[in-house]
Parts: C-alpha cells; structure tokens; sequence
C-alpha cells in the first residue's frame, strides 16, 4: 500500500514517522513544497530575539534521517498542484519545473496554514513582513541584520503579535502595536486584559486597539501606513492579523469544507473521501464542550492529529476527542492563558453563562517573591458545569491552566472542580489555589 502526505511539518511528518514505525513495510512518500520539514514554529519569535543564532536552529529532524533512518520518501522542492481523485494521483511541480503524478492509496492533506496578507496598497513593499514559516524567519532576521530598523509597526495583537512585541522590544526597537477590534485580548475580562496592555506600555510599547491600517506607502528611507487614526513612520511593518488554512487544494478536489474554509474532517480525520486524510492547521476539528465544528490551529493537536491518522491509515481505530484551544503565551513578564469557552463564547453558544475573576496570589503570602494572579472562570448557571477559563500573571500561569484543561475534558462541574485535591507548598501556591478560590467565589453565583 502507498500512503502519501502532502507536507511536511508537525501533523504530515508525524503521520509518516509513526506509519512506518506501525508498518515498516508501507511505502510512505511526502511531498513538501518547501526545503523545510519537521521545525519548531513556536520557537521562532524567540530565535528572531537572539541574533546569534541561526533560524537552523529550530529544525526539530533534517530531511536525510526522515530518508536514511526511516525509510521515508521525503521529497522537498515538490509542490502538489492537484488532487484527482478519479484516478487516485496527485500532480506536482518540482523546485526547478519539473511535472509528475504519483498514484495513492491512502493520502493525508496537511498543507497547514498561511499568513493573512490583508489586501491594501503597499502589502508587497520591502519591510512588510509575516511570519509563519521557517523561511519568513529567515526574512525577517537578514531583514533585521541588513536595515537595523528602529521603529516596528505590528499591525494584530493576537499570539504572534505579541510574541514579535516581545522580540522586537529585547532588540532595543520602537515599537506601536495596533489593530482593528476595540479590545485586546477578548477571550478575556477587561480587567485581565488591562493587565497586559499595562505591561506592554510600562516597557514603551504603544498600544491602539481600535485602529486598522488602509496602505502603506514609501516615505523617503522609511515606510509610512496610513491608518484610521492618521499616518505612522516605520522602518519595519510586522502583519500579525492571523492565518487562514491553505485548503484550496481539498477546494478544487471537491472535498468538503468546514470553518473558515478549513478542510472537514470527521472524528478519524478522514475527509469527505474515504481515502484521503486530513490533519494540522488546514483541518478543523470538534470542540470538546460544545461538540460543534471549530478551526482552532495549535501544535499539539497537529502532532496528535498526525499519530491518529497513521494509526487509522495501517489498520487502527481510532478517533479523537476534540479540542478547547488550550494555549499559552508569554508576554514581556507576563504569562497569559486560556481554555475552553470564554463568557462571550459560551453566551453565543446558548449557555447560561456566568463568569468570576478573583486576584490572588502565586505563592503563599508570606512567601519571598509571590507575584499577583488573576484567573477568570466561566460556568453554566443551570448545570454547574465548568467551561473556560483564562489567567494573567508573572508566574504560576503556563501550567495552572492545564489543570483547567483537564477539568473541562472530564466535565467536571465547578462544585467537583472546587474539591480537587491540589497540592500545596509556600513557594508554589498559597493553601487555597487561585484556580479553587476563583471556583468557590464563582459557585455564589450559581
């Protein structure tokens, strides 16, 4: 049997490793139209932060142990152009123009996503750049080291953005974050929120929600984006507004799509074809909570997803639960978090939503370096049943969350969630844990 897998990062390497791991014997070809596979995306804000080193870095496997160690036949610079799924062949395009069709089996779509480059004069000029790939870090950092720019505009204040504010702010640089939504960081109360835009503006770093950029244009040595508040000189503008799935090829082949255009799967991964597959940042997935459809991009899923459908293509059976867009961030000090459904989310989805945000404290109180912690719970009010929640703070964030987490796989209520027994020591935690005092506060509301 032939399994191939168009692309080669997180969900498509993932699915071939672990296929030819379950049956040695199957041939396993990927197709990847770049030169790249198998990198850590997440690290490249932090790698554009260090000058010395190389973007490289973050390459997790080069593509000859892939080959000599796996037996993979992974082959870069191939770019599918075409799915026929008549004829069960996909049509390439090689690096230096070369055409070819292979037949499959069994194939795996994992194109990923892409950068939204939002249409508006001046989107293309130098000095206007993305990052989703290990190549537009490549870009950005010869960009850096050519043109020592001083002054960056990032136009989106999601995870990216924020995470190159960062970035950008170790190197000594200006930076003015702006975006078209009023509020910053919406998942979450307005207060947690403020925290952060205080600690953006504490380190120099200005903040505008509320305003989008129309063009950019050239002004002398520099760029200039006009936006709905009036003109910004920059010498770097940094799109951050978001990605969208690369699906066009699932599109053009006739499979069904699901939201924001991502391919739909069902709970195997398998498309609306029986043969084909797909996986990561161009699928969408089901929401653990609300059991409908969602497109949340995340790599953790991506890698599971990868596993799920090798174990499904040499004989398994299996099926994923879903997601809750579990994710954290670090912003300059701060870690921020969220899980599940936030207020406004799960009011749209029709819940009786109720919410309660507590300030506490990382550590117990008498103890050396305690830092303050905000942790927000939603709920239903008619069932108790526990559905998000999201935290700010200078330490303990990044792993409390998870704990939320897998409250909500379980489906716990928030009575249940309250009588968890978490451990308790003075540098970790005080005796009542942020997250049980924010549950008991939030069960008065019940």
């Amino acid at each position: 049997m032939r399994f191939i897998v168009i692309g080669g990062d997180a969900a498509g390497m993932s699915a071939a490793s672990k296929a030819k791991r379950n049956k040695p014997d199957l041939e396993v070809i990927v197709l990847e139209a770049t030169e790249d596979v198998s990198y850590s995306a997440c690290g490249m804000p932090y790698n554009i932060a260090d000058p010395s080193r190389a973007m490289d870095d973050l390459i997790v496997r080069r593509s000859d142990v892939f080959r000599s160690k796996q037996g993979i036949d992974l082959r870069t610079g191939h770019k599918v152009m075409k799915i026929d799924r008549t004829n069960k062949k996909v049509l390439y395009e090689t690096s230096n123009a070369q055409t070819g069709a292979i037949e499959y089996d069994k194939l795996l779509i994992a194109t990923g996503a892409r950068p939204i480059r939002p249409e508006m004069p001046g989107i293309d000029l130098d000095g206007v750049l993305v990052l989703k790939s290990l190549q537009h870090g490549r870009i950005i950092k010869e960009f850096l080291k050519k043109s020592s720019p001083h002054k960056v505009l990032i136009v989106g204040m999601g995870y990216i953005g924020l995470e190159m504010a960062e970035a950008f702010h170790s190197l000594g640089m200006s930076i003015t974050m702006v975006k078209p939504g009023p509020r910053l960081l919406a998942f979450m109360p307005e207060e947690m929120a403020s925290v952060v835009k205080r600690e953006l503006s504490d380190k120099g770093i200005e903040c505008h929600p509320g305003v989008g950029v129309k063009a950019i244009d050239i002004d002398g040595s520099r760029l200039k984006a006009l936006t709905t508040s009036g003109y910004i000189q920059t010498d770097l503008v940094m799109m951050s507004v978001g990605i969208t799935p690369e699906s066009e090829l699932a599109a053009e082949a006739g499979l069904k799509l699901g939201p924001k255009k991502s391919i739909a799967v069902d709970r195997k991964l398998v498309t609306s074809d029986h043969d084909i597959f797909s996986a990561g940042d161009c699928a969408d997935a089901f929401h653990v909570i609300t059991g409908k459809r969602v497109w949340v991009p995340l790599a953790l899923r991506a890698n599971r997803a990868g596993w799920a459908v090798a174990d499904n293509v040499t004989g398994g059976d299996v099926e994923l639960p879903g997601i809750m867009g579990t994710a954290v961030f670090k912003v300059l000090d701060l870690e921020v978090a969220r899980t599940g459904l936030s207020f406004e989310e799960a009011s749209s989805e029709g819940y009786d939503a109720v919410q309660e945000m507590i300030k506490s404290r990382s550590r117990a109180h008498s103890h050396s370096g305690n830092q303050t912690i905000y942790v927000n719970l939603v709920a239903d009010r008619k069932t108790g049943k526990l559905l998000g929640g999201s935290m700010v703070g200078k330490e303990g964030v990044a792993h409390r969350i998870d704990a939320i987490a897998v409250a909500l796989h379980a489906g716990m209520t928030v009575e249940h969630f309250f009588q968890c027994d978490m451990a308790y020591a003075p540098p970790f935690s005080p005796v009542w844990d942020p997250m049980l005092t924010a549950a008991n506060q939030l069960l008065k509301k019940l």
